[in-house]
């Protein structure tokens, strides 16, 4: 007597859902760490990215450093800060200390 359960001729179709479940999961997991990186180098693994800071040599911060010693007066300052804005686009016009944004 034969106490044995006949499972049947083999796995049948669903031999191949196994590796397709698997296939979706590494193009998930690849896909996800993908997005991660493109947003700016955050995700949830790093720490959110700090505005860098201003840099302290750029032609606009030279110009206010030099009004706001004296070296030059209010007239030569919009002077220079509109060819600067030329060249580097909008720019922030308020003379340090008149009350301008950072």
């Amino acid at each position: 007597m034969n106490t044995l359960a006949y499972a049947g001729p083999g796995p049948g179709p669903w031999i191949f859902f196994v590796p397709l479940v698997w296939a979706a999961v590494i193009l998930t997991v690849v896909t996800v760490l993908r997005r991660a990186g493109r947003r700016g180098r955050s995700g949830p693994w790093r720490p959110p990215m700090e505005r860098p800071p201003a840099d302290d040599r750029s032609p606009i911060a030279v110009l206010g450093r030099r009004f706001a010693s004296g070296e030059i007066d209010e007239e030569e300052y919009w002077r220079r800060i509109s060819v600067l804005e030329e060249h580097f686009g909008r720019v922030n016009l308020a003379p340090p200390g008149k009350g301008g944004a950072a």
